[in-house]
Order: structure tokens, then C-alpha cells, then sequence
């Protein structure tokens, strides 16, 4: 038993750091959507930052764009040429899948200074990216509202978690201590 424990040592590290992190985070990010009371920036102040963020995106690229508060549940409604397209939820705002993509680095970590700034980069361009979704969606439902279900439940997911998963393996063949030493 013992040395099938050695063997996964490094297996095991990794489960329970994911973990622990992933629900430190987790349980973090909840608090701070059961503390937002939506009365300054509605739902919450990231979502209603990522509202604001596709409507001025939209408007630049000559799509007149409203954003406005939903009034039956928390979610903002967005209008393209006045017309109901989409909404933006909590689950929109990309900080699930940044939670994730923290807990992975972490448990397969270097160097705190590298791990940090992995992690920062990492997480700008899932926010960015996750941005860039949400407008190319709302453009696809604009001009091609019947195939909503594949662009909502494929395409753009797909899109999404695909960059995750590549920035997890550049992190593990390029930075990670864990996967080098093991390998040694």
C-alpha cells in the first residue's frame, strides 16, 4: 500500500490541490454573488461589466446595442436594432471557466512568480476570448436565430474550453516543475 502511494504521490498532490483550490475559489466567488445585492451594478458588478463591455463592442461594429436589465430575473437583456436577441447571465461572465483554468495551474505549479503570471495572462484572455463570444453570438443570433441551439451549446463552448484546455497543456509541457520532475 505504501509504495502504490509513492507511485501516485504525485497524482494524489495534484487531486487535492485542484481541489482545495477549486473550492476555495468556488466557494469565494459564491459569496461575492450572495453579497451582490445588484442595487449599484445589476446582476453583479462582473456580469453587468461584461454587459457593458458587449454592448460598447456591438455598437463599434455599427450594431445599434442596448443593454438593460432584465425585469424578471438577474440577467441583463440585449437589443440589437431594438430587437430582444439574447441575455447575459451570471453564467456568462466567463468566471466559472477562469476558477477552473486558476485551480488546474495551481495544482500543477512552478515557481510562484511564474504560476502568477501565467495565471493572469491566462485569465485576461479567457475573459477576453469569453468577451468575444458573447458578441459573435449575439451577432450569430442577430443574423441566424434558428441555429441558436448549436451556437449557445456547441460552437461557442466548444470555443471556449478548447483555449482552456490549450493554455492547460502549453502550462504543463512548457512551465510545469511537477510534470519535468516526474519525468526525470
Amino acid at each position: 500500500m505504501r509504495s502504490l502511494l509513492t507511485k501516485y504521490k504525485l497524482v494524489i498532490r495534484f487531486i487535492l490541490t485542484f481541489v482545495l483550490v477549486y473550492s476555495i475559489l468556488s466557494i469565494g466567488y459564491k459569496f461575492y454573488l450572495d453579497f451582490s445585492d445588484g442595487s449599484k451594478h445589476y446582476p453583479d458588478y462582473i456580469t453587468n461589466l461584461v454587459g457593458k463591455q458587449t454592448e460598447a463592442v456591438l455598437n463599434s461594429f455599427g450594431y445599434r446595442t442596448n443593454i438593460v436589465p432584465h425585469y424578471d430575473e438577474p440577467s441583463l437583456m440585449v437589443f440589437v436594432e431594438q430587437k430582444y436577441i439574447a441575455r447575459v447571465i451570471e453564467g456568462c461572465n466567463g468566471m466559472s471557466v477562469i476558477i477552473l483554468f486558476i485551480a488546474f495551474v495551481v495544482a500543477f505549479s512552478d515557481t510562484f512568480k511564474r504560476t502568477f503570471l501565467f495565471i493572469l495572462a491566462g485569465s485576461v484572455l479567457i475573459y477576453a476570448v469569453n468577451l468575444i463570444r458573447i458578441v459573435l453570438l449575439t451577432i450569430g443570433l442577430h443574423h441566424y436565430p434558428w441555429r441558436s441551439e448549436v451556437m449557445h451549446e456547441v460552437i461557442f463552448p466548444l470555443a471556449i474550453y478548447g483555449m482552456v484546455f490549450l493554455l492547460w497543456m502549453f502550462w504543463v509541457n512548457h512551465f510545469s516543475k511537477k510534470v519535468k520532475t516526474a519525468n526525470v
